[in-house]
């Protein structure tokens, strides 16, 4: 009697081309044409042949044929914090844009903000062969990947910077997107603005605390460090930010708060409040423009910054061989209502 467990443990053997060749009743060379489209074959053949694929479900092996033939896999390897967060997801789309204009797949994996898990993603897509790389870093520690480079994979630092290697980076303008976020609440009226940032350790944060100080002092503000409040975006996290900042005989009138995750959190604390600080967010977000008020944002488009990675990553692939660049792409104000209101 075969059981249920027999099923599972049992391995299904694929259809080989030796399979096909014999149900087509042609040689394996003649298969072999057939699958990778090369002229010489009678129509009435390639019929029979391309039923018989049909009929095992046989599929070609690319990784080993590409590997044999010392030529590429076809795919490169994009690493990222979440690709569940939507940031991440129109990064992704872009890259994967790009790769199919030059006939590759994109490999994607998500870190979850652990070096050790981009590590392990990294390496793992380098075993898989990728022709290159697209990582965001989680980590400071990028020498695992100079055995891979140095053997002529291309590597795109996206986002971040690499903590501890020079290669191609693309980076938005963090700093000057939180200094005009400031600059904007400040010609509103407020003097007393707040700062709610992601973990200090990750360099966008630090680089947009970096942009709000600036900005305070352009606007002839006293940055007030009790104004600020760094750390991983949970809602407890925010809603006790929200009350260290706004309660007491001097709250803060206004907000800037340093990401899409962070900037939810935030409107979900004041939902009910009879009185809300001015807001602006970096980063724009799925609804922004349809709440009430819709959101004022430091936009930049996940979609430009995966877009330049890309192809930045392809131009290496092509035989560029000019220096390592440091790409930063600009970001814009998009005033729509939260962040106009006076004092």
């Amino acid at each position: 009697m075969t059981t249920l467990s027999n099923h599972r443990s049992r391995k299904v053997r694929r259809a080989t081309m030796s399979d096909v060749a014999r149900l087509a009743g042609v040689s394996i060379k003649t298969v072999s044409r057939v699958v990778n489209d090369e002229p010489g074959v009678h129509v009435d053949t390639a019929e029979r042949v391309l039923a018989a694929i049909e009929r095992l479900g046989f599929r070609r092996n690319i990784g080993a044929l590409n590997l044999r033939r010392g030529s590429s896999t076809g795919t490169i390897g994009l690493v990222l914090e979440d690709v569940a967060n939507p940031f991440y997801s129109g990064l992704t789309r872009a890259a994967e844009e790009v790769a199919r204009r030059f006939g590759r797949q994109v490999l994607t994996g998500s870190s979850d903000e652990d070096p050790a898990r981009e590590r392990e993603l990294s390496l793992e897509f380098c075993a898989r062969r990728v022709d290159g790389l697209i990582v965001v870093p989680a980590g400071a520690r990028h020498g695992y990947l100079m055995p891979e480079i140095a053997s002529g994979m291309p590597v795109v630092f996206v986002d971040r910077p690499p903590g501890d290697v020079v290669m191609d980076t693309v980076l938005v303008d963090n700093v000057e997107g939180a200094a005009s976020a400031v600059a904007h609440l400040a010609r509103h009226g407020h003097r007393r603005i707040a700062f709610l940032g992601d973990a200090p350790s990750i360099f966008t944060a630090g680089e947009r605390l970096r942009g709000f100080r600036e900005g305070c002092v352009a606007a002839g503000l006293r940055f007030d460090e009790r104004l600020v409040t760094m750390g991983p975006p949970t809602a407890d996290g925010v809603a006790a930010a929200l009350r260290q900042v706004l309660d007491g005989p001097s709250p803060a009138t206004a907000l800037v708060t340093g990401n899409n995750r962070i900037t939810v959190l935030a409107l979900r604390a004041l939902a009910g409040a009879p009185t809300r600080p001015a807001l602006v967010g970096f980063d724009d977000f799925e609804l922004a423009d349809l709440l009430d008020p819709p959101v004022s944002v430091v936009a930049l488009d996940p979609g430009v910054l995966g877009k330049a990675a890309a192809e930045l990553l392809f131009a290496r692939l092509d035989g560029d061989g000019s220096p390592p660049r440091r790409i930063v792409l600009p970001v814009r104000l998009v005033p729509r209502g939260s962040g106009e209101v006076g004092p």
